[in-house]
């Protein structure tokens, strides 16, 4: 996963929405994200549009998969996120070496 991909997931509003629904609810499916979205979000979105959103999105890193049976569940994974705010805020960010 290179920082470019998380990057080019995070611009996109659907999909911080997707990972904000993640965060809320874990292990979600493809018709339970849809639901939400439309419900809560009023995002009327085609299955096939959000799927293409979770790839992006499990591309960089972001949502990770798993299957049980026939379903296929979503969750967040924050580890990107945090190794993106450590690139800048390492161990004390406002000193500086001469």
């Amino acid at each position: 996963m290179a920082d470019d991909d998380i990057f080019k997931a995070l611009a996109d509003p659907t999909r911080r929405t997707i990972l904000d629904e993640l965060a809320e609810s874990p292990g979600q499916t493809l018709f339970e994200l849809c639901s939400r979205l439309a419900m809560k979000h009023r995002l009327g979105m085609s299955r096939q549009a959000v799927s293409q959103h979770l790839a992006v999105l499990e591309a960089a890193g972001l949502v990770e998969t798993r299957r049980e049976g026939r379903y296929k569940f979503h969750d967040l994974n924050p580890a990107p996120l945090r190794h993106l705010t450590e690139r800048w805020t390492g161990p004390n960010p406002t000193e500086h070496t001469p």
